[in-house]
């Protein structure tokens, strides 16, 4: 079998899997093997993670702008991880994971990933569509739609519903508009509205939003849509019959060998055993609960129900295992995507620069990839560029920039790339070739 004996450079070795002593390539750390031991170390990869393998020599003023970052905009805590051509070079927490509990933040701490999620369901949608179940030009309304149901299809008027397709809901193209607040992020005001005692669960939601006009014919423009990802969410268990977190889990995140990978909760108490604490500006003030109990909560507990968001915004993930997922949907031949080229091609495709991509949120024909998310307790990045690395940055502290803080991280990244780049040369350089033993 072919085996891959370590990464090597200028002295030192340095690793992201405490089962081996230098680099480790991602198709090894997370698990892409047949071998039932590799396996074991995909399952467990988080646990098995460490601030020390990534404490390396020369490093200082790198990690002295990320210190600075964080200080300058009040971060808490954030988990960064850089891969390149589908090796993970760089696997590091800063700060605090929970810092009244004085946990310091490592890289295999989960942090609520926000509009990252999207491009998870971006990938579901076209995995779904290689075998065959949809295709993304199916309309998701009306009597052929895949979302036929009477339940939602008797409370439509504005049959410009019946032309979204999964294509356009992809896109944001749906029609969908939130000059009167998103109902994703408004459900105290959804429940008073329409007298609900109880907060609606996501089918009722739709119900609820499909009475109302849309904002444009589909297709035509396009308007940023966290309802759009919600409808693929049910798009997706009614196509698979699974629940979307099972299908997304078992048929994408699995076969990516992501194995730590969940929707998130609402409260802290809730936490999954890994996850971090998040945090809000200083001088932001209580919220009303989102379920209209009349209790204030901090924001980001509480304040918005994040597990309602589904696909459009609810997973949890350490950065590592992110960057495993990126690994696996960038077209790249190290570790096997889980899609087809064409698939990877589709959602990486360029049309003009006011047409969102396939889940990411901008893809430039250069080979520039971006993907954010925002939401309060959570700022989060992917930036993939065409030289091969990737960055992911994701802090467990919103800030009062909001979703333009986005903008603040990749110049930081940007900066941090020379400063990162010159201790490792061409890949050639610190690989040692596979041998055949």
């Amino acid at each position: 079998m072919k085996m891959r004996t370590g990464m090597k450079y200028a002295g030192f070795a340095f690793g992201i899997c405490l089962l081996v002593l230098g680099g480790i390539h991602l198709a090894t750390a997370c698990g892409h093997s047949a071998d039932p031991v590799d396996n074991r170390i995909a399952a467990d990869l988080n646990a098995s993670l460490s601030n020390e393998m990534s404490e390396l020599e020369g490093f200082e003023g790198f990690d002295h702008k990320i210190t600075a970052y964080m200080q300058e905009w009040g971060l808490q805590g954030v988990s960064l991880s850089v891969m390149r051509n589908d090796s993970l070079l760089l696997a590091k927490g800063y700060g605090w994971a929970d810092k009244r509990e004085e946990i310091k933040m490592q890289p295999g701490h989960i942090l609520r990933m926000a509009s990252v999620s999207k491009l998870i369901t971006a990938t579901g949608i076209m995995v779904l569509q290689e075998a065959g179940k949809l295709s993304l030009s199916d309309t998701v309304f009306g009597p052929s739609g895949i979302l036929r149901d009477s339940v939602f299809t008797e409370v439509i008027k504005d049959r410009n519903y019946f032309k979204i397709t999964v294509e356009d809901l992809l896109r944001h193209k749906g029609g969908f508009l939130v000059t009167g607040g998103d109902p994703m992020f408004s459900t105290r005001t959804v429940m008073l509205q329409n007298h609900l005692r109880t907060p609606p669960d996501n089918k009722r939601l739709l119900r609820i939003c499909l009475r109302k006009t849309l904002g444009y014919e589909p297709g035509t423009t396009q308007a940023y849509s966290n309802l759009g990802y919600m409808i693929l969410s049910l798009v997706i268990e009614k196509v698979s019959g699974m629940s979307y977190e099972d299908f997304i889990r078992l048929e994408v995140l699995e076969k990516a060998r992501c194995y730590d990978m969940h929707l998130a909760h609402n409260y802290y108490k809730d936490r999954y055993p890994n996850e971090v604490r998040y945090y809000v500006p200083v001088n932001e003030k209580p919220v009303p609960e989102y379920n209209n109990s009349g209790k204030m909560v901090t924001r980001c507990y509480g304040g918005n129900d994040i597990r309602a968001l589904s696909g459009a915004g609810a997973w949890v993930g350490s950065t590592p295992e992110l960057a495993r997922f990126v690994a696996s949907i960038d077209g790249k031949p190290s570790v096997p995507d889980i899609l087809t080229p064409q698939s990877v091609e589709a959602m990486t495709e360029w049309f003009d620069p006011d047409t969102f991509s396939l889940g990411w949120n901008d893809t430039k024909p250069t080979g520039e990839w971006t993907r954010t998310g925002t939401f309060s307790g959570t700022t989060a990045l992917v930036k993939y560029f065409p030289e091969g690395d990737c960055w992911i940055f994701i802090a467990n502290t919103s800030t009062w920039k909001g979703p333009s803080f986005s903008k603040k991280t990749e110049a930081l990244i940007r900066e941090l790339r020379p400063l990162y780049n010159p201790l490792f040369p061409r890949r050639d350089l610190f690989w040692e070739k596979e041998t055949d033993e």
